[in-house]
């Protein structure tokens, strides 16, 4: 569903009251670590499964969430919701693994971030080390205001990945100045990794650059069997993609732990 579809049919009142009428959902994209092919994290995703227009990509509402104000209490409930799931996955005796949710920009700016975070993990009881916090490059470019709340974040002992990493400015500079664990390939590098050069060169180069950083690197987008040959050639640490999953429900990542590549 587009953003039009979106505006002539689902009104922004509806927008409003999903969240009470607990209408969001969140998917897990799986991510495996190319070292020993098993499942180590999720990237948690919203969707919204309206009552008449059934589910609702999260690029069709999130601008209007952003318009309203809706964007805080969702990503709350969104960072809520992923760590009370990542704990129950925990309590039922499955490994331990990294859940990754993606912060806004309205979220980042917000001064008492770290507080929430805090807040959220003593309330799900889940260790800081098995969350991970998305931003974007394009999210960072107030490094006055973004620096100080990460080093917060960091404090508190959660990890922190730079996502769509090459797509932005300032790449260089954020990684040497913001406090960063990981770096998160954009997938329209990793499309055409190995049949453009100038792609195979900019993913290659990445990779390279991050390890001498001591930075660990994840892969988008990864589809098919020649990009996940490449990227383990080239010693990508980690990758998620339609190859080895599309986002599914909780209950089916349980199941998915038996993927091995």
């Amino acid at each position: 569903m587009n953003q039009n579809i979106m505006n002539q049919h689902i009104g922004k009142e509806d927008l409003l009251h999903a969240l009470d009428r607990e209408e969001f959902r969140l998917v897990y994209q799986p991510k495996l670590s190319l070292k020993t092919g098993r499942l180590i994290g999720a990237e948690a995703l919203i969707r919204w499964e309206h009552p008449e227009h059934g589910m609702i990509s999260p690029l069709s509402f999130i601008p209007a969430a952003e318009e309203t104000g809706m964007i805080l209490p969702i990503g709350e409930w969104v960072l809520q919701s992923a760590c009370e799931q990542n704990k129950a996955w925990q309590e039922m005796g499955l490994a331990p693994m990294i859940m990754a949710v993606n912060l806004s920009a309205c979220q980042l700016y917000q001064e008492d971030l770290a507080e929430k975070v805090q807040s959220i993990l003593d309330t799900s009881r889940l260790a800081p080390e098995f969350l991970e916090l998305e931003i974007t490059e394009s999210m960072t470019m107030n490094v006055d205001h973004v620096l100080p709340v990460l080093q917060k974040l960091k404090r508190i002992g959660v990890r922190i990945s730079m996502d769509d990493f090459g797509t932005g400015y300032s790449s260089l500079y954020h990684l040497k100045e913001f406090p960063i664990d990981i770096v998160k390939i954009d997938r329209s590098f990793v499309q055409n990794c190995t049949i453009d050069s100038k792609d195979a060169t900019i993913v290659k180069t990445i990779i390279a650059m991050a390890h001498q950083l001591k930075l660990e690197v994840n892969a988008e987008g990864v589809e098919f069997k020649d990009h996940l040959v490449f990227l383990q050639q080239n010693l990508c640490d980690e990758a998620q993609g339609y190859f080895f999953s599309k986002p599914i429900p909780p209950d089916e990542l349980v199941a998915s732990r038996v993927f091995r590549i």
